[in-house]
């Protein structure tokens, strides 16, 4: 039987007063096999959010924090001469774990960022002429300051195409921050799933019926965004599978077997905004193009 759901929302609700929304989102990028990028301004619970995942879910995690003078191979791992057998021995690296949490990624060099690309397209990373698969599952839950403060390094078109998500949190409302304010200390947290039990899960999330005329919505939006002039970065096809999954997962949390127009709506500017602009997002700025695209597209009936 699979495990609910409702539990693990509660309790992340709880670590992040005020964002179900953004919450709800996170967890509907990892239900659907993503990596989940979170830009804002430091001390918006970023990091809080992505260990709260990280430890809800019961996976095994390393945090990485990222800076200008950090190496590849102090994020993938290495051989050191072995002095007893004469023979190299690999050492991996943080990133040998199921729930990377990469702090800051864009205070990594573009060296170090784009080591990342091979682990999260393909789950593997090939070091020496090895090929070493990472652990089942495996997510990057990666957080990003705003390009305009110092020390940072945008990260490439590549690279952003590689999350399934970018989302900010924001300030929170008043009441949120009061009650933040007036809690003497947080609550630990536990783990309510295993991985075990997250594989169950995103396999029923793949299970989620999407009806013929629910893809034809679905391309309608993407094959809008390829037309010349509209966006200046078409989605390509992977961000169309990015969509789709996003909606199965966002309709397996409303308990549905079937993905509805609404869904895809409620996912779209997180998978698609951050693939479709040019050069850097900027914090709080309005998903415009994701706005344009589904005001032009009429939902199936």
């Amino acid at each position: 039987m699979t495990p609910s759901l409702d539990p693990v929302l509660t309790r992340l609700n709880q670590a992040i007063l005020g964002k179900p929304d953004e919450i709800r989102l996170a967890l509907c990028c990892l239900l659907a096999r993503g990596h989940l990028l979170i830009e804002d301004l430091p001390g918006m619970g970023k990091t809080t959010l992505a260990h709260a995942l990280a430890t809800i879910l019961g996976l095994e995690y390393q945090r990485v924090q990222f800076t200008s003078d950090m190496l590849p191979a102090d994020l993938l791992g290495l051989s050191i001469l072995d002095p007893a057998s004469q023979q190299f021995v690999f050492h991996p690296g943080p990133v040998f774990c199921q729930v990377l949490l990469a702090d800051e990624i864009n205070r990594g060099s573009p060296r170090t960022q784009s080591a990342l690309l091979e682990a999260m397209a393909e789950r593997q990373i090939s070091l020496d002429g090895v090929t070493r698969p990472l652990p089942a599952p495996f997510f990057v839950i990666a957080t990003q300051n705003p390009q305009d403060q110092s020390g940072t390094y945008p990260l490439p078109e590549s690279q952003l195409d590689r999350f399934l998500m970018r989302i900010e949190l924001g300030y929170p409302q008043r009441e949120a921050e009061l009650q933040m304010l007036l809690r003497h200390e947080d609550a630990p947290i536990t783990p309510l799933l295993d991985a075990n039990q997250l594989l169950q899960l995103q396999q029923a999330v793949a299970n989620v019926n999407a009806s013929p005329a629910l893809l034809e919505y679905l391309l309608a939006l993407v094959n809008l965004s390829r037309q010349p002039g509209r966006v200046p970065n078409p989605l390509s096809p992977r961000a169309s599978q990015a969509l789709l999954a996003a909606a199965r997962a966002w309709a397996f949390l409303a308990h549905r077997d079937h993905v509805l127009p609404d869904d895809v709506q409620a996912v779209f500017a997180a998978v698609a905004e951050h693939r479709m602009r040019s050069g850097p997002v900027a914090i709080g700025s309005p998903a415009s193009f994701s706005q344009a695209l589904l005001a032009s597209v009429d939902p199936v009936q």
